[in-house]
């Protein structure tokens, strides 16, 4: 494992993938043409059966930069992150998704936007993060308070309420500290909050990154809704969010009796009883607040059941089961 200080390059940037032939190619192209060139290119294919595994192998055999290319049967794209950053030889880490492109000067802005945080205060900072656009030009979710701008996940989301996707890197050694949940269903989210705890972010309104959406303005790379899905890491994600951001509440009241009633819903769907979900949480208010929303959670478990019942039958097949023995 490197250290920051013998880093091979500036940036490893990473591309988790999972049955995109169809896309990857234009990631390998943005990249082809940056103007900085000191990164490398590492792709973890999460099982795919599309034919990427040759695919990747044309790409380094015509690139001029270089490509590391590991895979792993499908895990799911947090076990691909934290293999991602252990063997990551870039001082910076910058994800650009698998069907997603950025401009030719996209790097070289980042590395300046970083040497213009004083040398003195860097170890502050986690890292830079800009806007994005979509493949027709408009930009997508909400510009920063001003062109430049330092701050924290956190204070941006309950304080600010910036909205809507963004593009940035961190510097490798904080996400090695800081690593992923290998539990499906938990947000990104989680490790973003526990850096942002601790660091500043630099946020800077330039337009560096090329989301690209279907024409109903969703995400290609938006998973199908599946709300009762992996509710062990969603229970988790809403678990860790009221247990260390709670201080946040008096900004955002709304969100986070949502994250309670989210947190409770998805325990009694991973059969976790109450008095266990109540404890799990951190000091006498957030347990009070739960206890007395459990009544409104029971409704919407109840209802849960009932939708997949009903989904069930209409598929001419045995419903999925989703027990409710510890709701007595």
């Amino acid at each position: 494992m490197m250290g920051q200080s013998e880093s091979a390059y500036a940036y490893t940037v990473f591309t988790p993938t999972f049955n995109r032939a169809h896309t990857l190619r234009r990631v390998y192209e943005s990249l082809s043409v940056q103007t900085f060139r000191d990164f490398e290119w590492l792709v973890i294919d999460d099982g795919s059966t599309d034919g990427t595994a040759d695919l990747l192998r044309g790409i380094q055999a015509e690139a001029k930069f270089p490509i590391r290319v590991f895979y792993q049967e499908n895990q799911g794209k947090l076990v691909a992150l934290n293999r991602a950053v252990e063997t990551a030889r870039g001082r910076w880490f910058l994800t650009l998704d698998s069907d997603d492109s950025c401009r030719p000067e996209s790097l070289e802005r980042f590395a300046a936007y970083w040497n213009a945080i004083p040398t003195e205060e860097r170890e502050r900072y986690s890292g830079v993060t800009v806007l994005c656009q979509d493949q027709h030009g408009r930009l997508v979710g909400e510009r920063f308070p001003s062109d430049v701008f330092d701050s924290d996940s956190l204070t941006n989301r309950y304080v600010y309420r910036i909205k809507g996707e963004k593009w940035g890197f961190q510097r490798t050694d904080l996400l090695r500290e800081f690593p992923f949940p290998p539990l499906r269903g938990v947000g990104l989210s989680v490790v973003w909050n526990r850096i942002g705890r601790r660091y500043k972010t630099r946020y800077v309104n330039d337009v560096l990154r090329v989301y690209y959406v279907d024409g109903d303005g969703q995400s290609i790379t938006a998973e199908k809704n599946r709300t009762l899905a992996n509710p062990e890491g969603r229970a988790f994600s809403r678990l860790d969010l009221l247990n260390h951001d709670f201080d946040f509440f008096r900004y955002a009241p709304v969100h986070f009796l949502k994250a309670f009633v989210q947190y409770a819903r998805f325990s009694f769907h991973s059969h976790t009883p109450v008095w266990t979900m109540v404890f799990r949480l951190q000091g006498g208010l957030r347990r009070v607040i739960l206890i007395g929303l459990i009544p409104v959670v029971l409704v919407i478990v109840v209802l849960d059941r009932l939708r997949y019942d009903e989904k069930g039958r209409a598929r001419g097949r045995r419903p999925e089961t989703l027990h409710t023995d510890n709701l007595k």
